[in-house]
């Protein structure tokens, strides 16, 4: 089996799996991710180690939703992708604009609606946009609403079925949960294997136009992450957490070298694969924070 990650996701891990799978423990039998994104490194935690308990959480209920339906309703949610990926590639490449604008209108009402009878056609419209929308971004406006634009691409693979059954298979016994990070405190103990990519610090005023939610993400949710992440550390839980390096935009910002000063900082070189301007998708230096010595 070799499930990976089934949308694109501003974020994602699969550049910096090599540099996360050096510092896995030598054994994980219970795994929390609070900041699930695309899930490469769960996918990569759950054919390496099979764990027995596992808790993925995220602030986007649409997120969570996708993984609900492809954990418990694999082939109709497949189904439905088949037949957008047919009315894709049989409408003319002039009106796929408007196709696409079509879904975006749908998913957005659906958002509102709220309602359950709609979460598995939702949950096919969040892979139908992100293989279809510009760069793969998710991004939402501040009532929440996805509202990035059409890629026009020409044969995108928006039924990936092989991937599908093999990420619902992996997803069986994993616990889901939308809401802030915290919720994961009662679930974490002495046994279990944390990983956090949670938002990341922007470099710059201007790079953090990307919001995955309504909600952005301040140095001072940043400083409460970090004494949350002490606390599981102290209750005995292996952490690895990634974050910016400030180092990148100004050598004397020390935020995360003074915010996890009783962990070891590591600074990796990692490919930013998604980015509105192309010539910054190439290598910058990210974070890696844990409590478990790398194993080279």
């Amino acid at each position: 089996m070799s499930a990976r990650p089934f949308i694109k996701w501003v974020g994602g891990k699969t550049q910096l799996l090599p540099e996360i799978r050096q510092r896995y423990p030598e054994n994980i039998t219970r795994y929390c991710e609070p900041f699930v994104g695309g899930g490469a490194v769960l996918f990569d935690v759950l054919q390496t180690f099979h764990p027995n308990e596992v808790l993925i959480n995220d602030i986007n209920p649409e997120l969570i939703n996708l993984y609900e339906n492809i954990r418990d309703n694999c082939e109709p949610l497949i189904q439905l992708l088949e037949h957008f990926q047919t009315e894709y590639l049989e409408t003319p490449e002039a009106d796929r604009q408007n196709l696409y604008l079509g879904k975006r209108a749908t998913y957005n009402h659906f958002i509102e609606e709220r309602n359950p009878e709609h979460n598995l056609e939702k949950a096919a419209l969040f892979i139908y946009l992100n293989k279809t929308c510009f760069n793969g971004l998710y991004r939402v406006n501040r009532n929440g609403l996805f509202n990035v634009p059409f890629n026009r691409a020409k044969n995108p693979l928006i039924c990936d079925s092989e991937n599908i059954r093999e990420c619902n298979q992996l997803l069986q016994n994993v616990q889901m949960h939308v809401g802030d990070y915290s919720y994961c405190r009662d679930f974490i103990d002495e046994n279990t294997f944390v990983y956090l990519d949670p938002p990341y610090r922007p470099l710059t005023a201007s790079s953090s136009f990307t919001s995955y939610n309504e909600n952005g993400f301040s140095d001072v949710q940043q400083i409460e992450l970090g004494n949350f992440i002490t606390e599981m550390a102290h209750r005995g839980a292996l952490i690895v957490a990634s974050n910016s390096d400030p180092h990148n935009a100004n050598e004397q910002d020390e935020f995360f070298d003074n915010l996890y000063a009783d962990f070891n900082i590591e600074r990796v070189q990692a490919a930013r694969m998604v980015n509105s301007n192309a010539r910054r998708r190439g290598p910058i230096n990210e974070l890696l924070i844990s409590n478990i010595a790398a194993v080279f």
